[in-house]
Formats: C-alpha cells, sequence, structure tokens
C-alpha cells in the first residue's frame, strides 16, 4: 500500500528550533520523523523520534534507509542538528574542530545524500539546511561554528543547482539570536564564569536585535516549512536571514 502522507526527516529535532519545527510540520499534516540521539520529551502528533548520533555518517545512512523502506517516500528534510562552541582558532585543536564539524556539516551531507535518490525518483521534494547568522558575516570567538555555518551556505546552492533539473528545492533558513535551551544554557555558562546578571545579560542580547527581542524557535520553524511548501515553489539555492535584522546593520 502506498503511503500518501508526505514525510518529513528533521534532525535534531527534539529540542528548540528542531522541535518547533517537528511541530509545525506535523500540524501540517506531515508525518515527521526525528533523528536524534535525544527522544522528545513530549512528542507532537504525527512525529515520531528514531535514535540516531547525525554526526555518525553511517548511522545516518542506516536510519534513512529505514525511514524510506518503512514509508516509501520523502517530501522535505530539514537539517537541523548542531551545536555551536565559543573559540577562537588558536584555542580549537583538533578534536573540537573535528566534532563540530561531524555533525554540523557531515550530519547534513549524509542525511541530504541518503534523501536524493528517492527524491529524484519522485521527481521533487525540499530541503532546508540550518544556517545562521554567521553564514553572512562573521563573530568573535566562533572560529570552529562559523567555519560550519559558510559550509552549510555553500551545500544548499551547490546542491540547489545540481538538482534543479529534478525538482528538488534547497534553501538555507540563518537563524540569528533564538531564545532556546542551548541559548539559556550558553548564557548560564556566561554567567557562572562572569559573575553577571542573566536578567540583565538576556536584556542586553534583546537589545542588541534591531527588532528589539530574541527570536523564537517557532520564527525559524515557519520559515522552514514556507521554503518546503509549494508557495516556495520558485525559491531554491538562497539564503534566508530570520535575524531581527541583525545582518542588515
Amino acid at each position: 500500500m502506498v503511503n500518501e502522507q508526505p514525510v518529513c526527516i528533521v534532525t535534531g529535532g527534539s529540542l528548540g528550533i528542531g522541535l518547533a519545527v517537528c511541530e509545525v510540520f506535523a500540524e501540517q499534516g506531515f508525518h515527521v520523523v526525528n533523528l536524534d540521539i535525544r527522544d522528545f520529551e513530549s512528542s507532537p502528533c504525527n512525529a515520531r523520534w528514531k535514535q540516531c548520533d547525525v554526526s555518525k555518517v553511517g548511522e545516518v545512512q542506516s536510519a534513512m534507509s529505514e525511514v524510506i523502506a518503512a514509508l516509501g517516500r520523502i517530501d522535505a528534510v530539514v537539517c537541523n542538528a548542531g551545536k555551536h562552541v565559543s573559540a577562537t582558532i588558536e584555542e580549537t585543536d583538533e578534536a573540537l574542530l573535528d566534532s563540530v564539524f561531524s555533525l554540523n556539516v557531515k550530519g547534513a551531507y549524509a542525511t541530504i545524500q541518503s534523501a536524493l535518490p528517492i527524491m529524484k525518483q519522485q521527481q521533487g521534494g525540499a530541503i532546508v539546511v540550518m544556517g545562521s547568522d554567521q553564514s553572512f558575516v562573521g563573530k568573535r570567538n566562533s572560529f570552529a561554528y562559523g567555519l560550519t555555518k559558510a559550509a552549510l551556505a555553500s551545500m544548499a546552492k551547490t546542491t540547489a543547482l545540481d538538482y534543479a533539473p529534478y525538482n528538488i528545492r534547497v534553501n538555507a533558513v540563518c537563524p540569528g539570536t533564538i531564545e532556546t535551551p542551548l541559548f539559556h544554557n550558553a548564557i548560564d555558562k556566561y554567567v557562572a564564569r562572569s559573575g553577571a546578571d542573566k536578567g540583565e545579560v538576556v536584556a542586553e542580547e534583546a537589545a542588541a536585535q534591531p527588532i528589539g527581542r530574541l527570536g523564537q524557535p517557532r520564527d525559524v520553524a515557519e520559515l522552514a516549512y514556507f521554503l518546503c511548501s509549494d508557495k516556495a515553489s520558485f525559491i531554491t539555492g538562497s539564503l534566508h536571514a530570520v535575524d531581527g535584522g541583525y545582518t542588515a546593520q
């Protein structure tokens, strides 16, 4: 029996932006499969978790093969899994560089590569990679992270060109400062080191955005869904900032 329900693969979908992406696609009638090392705390309707360490190419390939065998199609992919580290190039040893690159870049590479054959058979599909404001601009103490986000921007553009003849679209969503559990973890670490007041630090972060507030995970998820929808059928190979105006300065 052919599965008529559209399928979306999300990597790193258990928390923050990834969870919001799972929720939005599920609300729009997609069968959502979340590839993550951790399960949902509360699974959205129409979404299920598949345990996968996205930094390991072999695990991603196996998980994707199982999803395709079970569901028979992939209509959308959102490569969201990633991590941030604060370090200059001198402070970044080879192990740290490999760790960030494996999750942020190789994870997206493996997911997209595994999805493309069935999307080619379907003669259609939409892929979103989760870039960053650092796909556009550099930031201090962010050598490895910024490197990976620039790589993801390139991945979106080159893959869009290579697979446009198959009606497969690829774009990058590039969030700025978004209020997620990872954001609060980073602030907590800074406060522990510096003795600063957390409320004041969060307020300063919000004030640094021209629109005057922190972004919310749903702000990013709605854009990711739009780019995978038929309403974005002429949009491919492009980078979309969702950053409250930060990179326009």
